[in-house]
């Protein structure tokens, strides 16, 4: 049976079809030709050294799965091309989660990587975040003030601030491994386990910061789908 994704993001059974179907080297090896433009099955045949009948199974694998697709050529009719179905293989690196209309970065002092993390939340998507800390400093560090000038954001105004009670429908993200363990998060809850770089106190330790969390929001936003809501109520003090 051939699967088509068109309607939207391939569910969990499609994806694990898609990875199977990869798991031959063969396969692998015609899905990174086909990244370039199309080609005909003799094309691959003769390209790979491989048998017509053997690459007539790895076609028809690859096409099951949702990966290539078969056009009939407006030149010769007899002739067909088989392209790599962009989409449904870019869907295998993406993650399937809800992107949160509020978000809550949470860390001990709240002074370097949960600001850090909500300025680049919203920079990167648009929508609110904010910040706190299980026990907040009494300023942001000029350290990561300095980071997020180099990356195009502004801290100069922000402040540490407590936790208090987190409202309904905010995504808490806990990006300090001491707060996440204090806390006993709630299991909808996010962690991301970033070093601190206080302690290093360098500008390329606060860089580090910035790109790995850059990193993480990038994954975070470029799912390809909206599936469940991943948010919390928590009461602390």
């Amino acid at each position: 049976m051939r699967t088509d994704y068109r309607s939207g993001a391939p569910s969990l059974e499609q994806r694990a079809a898609m990875y199977a179907a990869l798991g031959d080297a063969t396969r692998l090896l015609i899905i990174d030709d086909l990244r370039c433009c199309d080609r005909s099955p003799s094309e691959l045949s003769h390209r790979h050294r491989i048998p017509t009948n053997l690459l007539a199974h790895h076609l028809d694998v690859l096409e099951g799965a949702g990966l290539i697709s078969r056009s009939v050529s407006s030149g010769d009719g007899r002739r067909r091309y088989i392209g790599l179905r962009s989409q449904a293989l870019e869907a295998l690196h993406q993650p399937v989660v809800t992107l949160p209309h509020r978000v809550l970065f949470l860390c001990s002092h709240n002074s370097a990587r949960s600001q850090l993390a909500a300025a680049l939340w919203t920079a990167r998507t648009g929508r609110p975040a904010g910040s706190a800390g299980t026990r907040p400093a009494p300023a942001v560090h000029r350290g990561a003030v300095a980071a997020a000038r180099r990356a195009g954001l502004d801290l100069s105004t922000a402040q540490p601030r407590s936790i208090g009670r987190i409202p309904a429908g905010t995504q808490v993200v806990t990006v300090c491994d001491h707060a996440h363990e204090e806390l006993e998060p709630a299991s909808a809850w996010w962690h991301w386990s970033t070093p601190d770089p206080v302690p290093v106190g360098t500008a390329a330790a606060f860089d580090t910061v910035v790109a790995s969390l850059d990193a993480r929001i990038s994954a975070v936003v470029a799912s390809p789908t909206l599936t469940r809501s991943t948010s919390s109520t928590r009461s602390t003090s």
